[in-house]
């Protein structure tokens, strides 16, 4: 019988738990099963309805999913409308993609039995007590996500006829040995070359830039001199941090509080309960007199409680302990058991007869952990701080009204507000779009920041709600609009630009002509002398390495060792010019089975991926396809 009263208690726990894991059974899809037939439509493929249902459902699973992973910096990016647009956008891709998986499957006649999909459900860990599957939890679980016992079977058989597809595209990309072998020793591959960098600088007083070729790269590049649009702002911020430096709450009122939440402060009273249990049977009255005897044989002085119980109580698993419950807690247990077991003063007191639904109980306390309080004095700060933060919370929410007034009331001016925060008015400096300061750089300061009501009003914003203890009142001050820059302002930029671009060439020139000469056979010594430079030998050089510029490591990587195939001048970022001549390459003999087992499966992922995305391409490249415009 304790069996099942332990279910019964655990029941809803487990409800609770295995709740949360069935959510990854429901990303998608789950309006398509809920909603009216009637729902208005956000897309149609092959003349079948995704609806805005179906498109909310899965935005808000895919939203919650984000913000429980990286918290409040992806709440803030929701607030910017253009971002929420393209995640929107996203989502209804993804469906649109899914659909048309879903429409394969059925035309190519994939199936999936009623038989698997009731062998799928009994599978699922969420919904099994004891390691058996529970009907009554399968019914919990499935209702906190909306479902039916028919939807939920329904969504099952749908995934599961579109995995077969998916795992079908996934599982026809492979990689044999050999090629995964090539690849590594490929990776692995190290070179040794001769390297030479060439400074541009050396050339500078060899080039010229006229006036004529300025003005042209101006013309020819106008839309380079374009300045962004840029604003100057104004703002007050008023936050629960800078408001509790002006709350104040006395000792009294702490202790006061304190006592008022006692409960907050003490330990819970624990308390380990043994019981005899006696069944009711078929006949009610015999139990009782059963009941009474075994109750006559406790109440004997000395009588050993544990072991009546080990021989006398129907309960089978608890007698095996003595009748020890462990530890219990109110709430687990029927109304007149609990009444009788927290009743007990001392340990060792047991009870008279106890009846509950299961049959007559006879209940000792055996331990007792009393109620311990925590001292006013070890948490007084603590208690004082949270007062003051309640309170300056209490003053943000009831100043967050009178700040919204004065911003409207005062439209083209921020001193109101900034009179009845006590907080001072900020300015920027101008900035543009992609670069807003730190202290007004938030979603909700760029929805507004540039927008025609505020540049061309000057008017105040609306209350800005930045987070829930920080709110924000701005306006643009300083307006700079789009214009492009005339020649004289940006001359100079263009002098330096032209004389780099030609000091870098004059230097590609200059090691053309000694590839010109390794490839004519002629010793370049001289020149590299007259230069005062000198060629070094890099040695087993790795394809991602960083021991030389990257683009002459990418060069020597391109190159052959092949004789008129060895040599080749590259420009590097810097300015400067490259000439790598390859001598030798150390090829790799064996390749370990570590690398080779992290290699495959890289490589089968890529390709399934890659497979999977060509498939869905090329599917709505065939599909009659209509995306909704609202």
């Amino acid at each position: 019988m304790l069996e099942k009263i332990r279910e019964g208690s655990q029941g809803p726990l487990a409800i609770t738990i295995v709740g949360l894991i069935i959510i990854s059974f429901a990303v998608t899809g789950v309006g398509s099963y809920l909603g009216s037939s009637s729902t208005p439509a956000a897309a149609t493929v092959n003349g079948e309805d995704i609806t805005l249902n179906d498109v909310e459902a899965a935005y808000q699973n895919q939203r919650a999913r984000m913000e429980a992973q990286f918290g409040e910096s992806v709440a803030a990016a929701f607030a910017n409308e253009t971002y929420l647009e393209t995640f929107r956008t996203q989502v209804l891709d993804q469906l649109i993609s899914e659909k048309l998986i879903e429409q394969q499957a059925t035309e190519l006649g994939l199936r999936v039995s009623t038989e698997q999909i009731k062998q799928t459900i009994f599978d699922i860990d969420a919904f099994k007590i004891a390691g058996q599957f529970d009907n009554d939890t399968f019914q919990a679980v499935i209702a906190r996500q909306n479902f039916t016992p028919a939807s939920f079977r329904a969504y099952l058989r749908k995934q599961m006829t579109t995995e077969q597809l998916s795992n079908v595209i996934n599982g026809s990309s492979f990689s044999i040995d050999d090629e995964v072998t090539a690849i590594l020793r490929l990776q692995q591959q190290t070179r040794t070359a001769r390297t030479l960098e060439v400074s541009a600088a050396d050339f500078a007083t060899d080039v010229t830039v006229s006036d004529e070729e300025v003005e042209q790269y101006y013309q020819s590049n106008l839309s380079d001199f374009d300045t962004q649009e840029q604003v100057k702002l104004s703002y007050v911020t008023i936050s629960v941090a800078d408001l509790i430096t002006n709350e104040v709450v006395t000792e009294e009122d702490v202790f006061a509080n304190y006592e008022e939440n006692l409960a907050a402060y003490q330990t819970l009273e624990e308390r380990r309960i043994s019981h005899i249990l006696i069944e009711f049977g078929d006949d009610e009255s015999a139990a009782k007199a059963t009941a009474e005897e075994v109750l006559a044989l406790v109440q004997v002085a000395e009588a050993d409680f544990a072991k009546i119980a080990s021989e006398r109580s129907t309960d089978t698993i608890s007698a095996e302990v003595g009748g020890d419950l462990d530890f219990i807690s109110r709430g687990d247990w029927s109304e007149s058991f609990e009444d009788a077991a927290f009743g007990l003063k001392e340990v060792g007191d047991s009870s008279g007869l106890v009846q509950t639904e299961f049959g007559y109980h006879i209940i000792k306390l055996t331990e007792l952990i009393p109620i311990i309080t925590t001292p006013f004095a070890e948490v007084q700060e603590e208690l004082t701080q949270r007062l003051l933060r309640d309170k300056a919370m209490g003053s943000f929410f009831g100043l967050q009204e009178q700040v919204a007034s004065a911003a409207f009331e005062q439209p083209d001016s921020l001193q109101r507000v900034s009179e009845i925060t006590n907080r001072p008015i900020i300015d920027t400096a101008f900035f543009e779009k992609t670069n807003y300061p730190a202290s007004v750089n938030y979603p909700q300061v760029e929805n507004v920041a540039f927008s025609l009501e505020l540049v061309e009003s000057g008017l105040n914003s609306d209350v800005l709600k930045i987070t829930d203890e920080k709110i924000m009142v701005t306006r643009v001050i300083g307006h700079n609009p789009q214009r492009t820059l005339p020649l004289e302002d940006v001359s100079a930029s263009i002098v330096n630009q032209l004389t780099a671009r030609k000091t870098q060439q004059a230097a590609v020139d200059w090691a053309e002509s000694l590839k010109a000469k390794i490839f004519a056979g002629e010793s370049i010594d001289e020149t590299l002398t007259a230069k005062s430079l000198e060629i070094k030998t890099v040695e087993s050089i790795p394809r991602f390495g960083r021991e030389i510029p990257v683009e002459m490591n990418i060069a020597i990587f391109k190159l052959s060792p092949v004789s008129q195939q060895n040599v080749s001048v590259v420009k590097l970022s810097s300015g400067n010019v490259g000439l790598v001549i390859l001598d030798s390459v150390q090829s790799v003999s064996e390749v370990s089975e570590e690398d080779l087992l992290a290699a495959r499966t890289g490589l089968a992922s890529n390709e399934s991926r890659n497979a999977y995305d060509n498939f869905v391409d090329a599917l709505k490249s065939k599909a009659d396809i209509e995306i909704m415009k609202r």
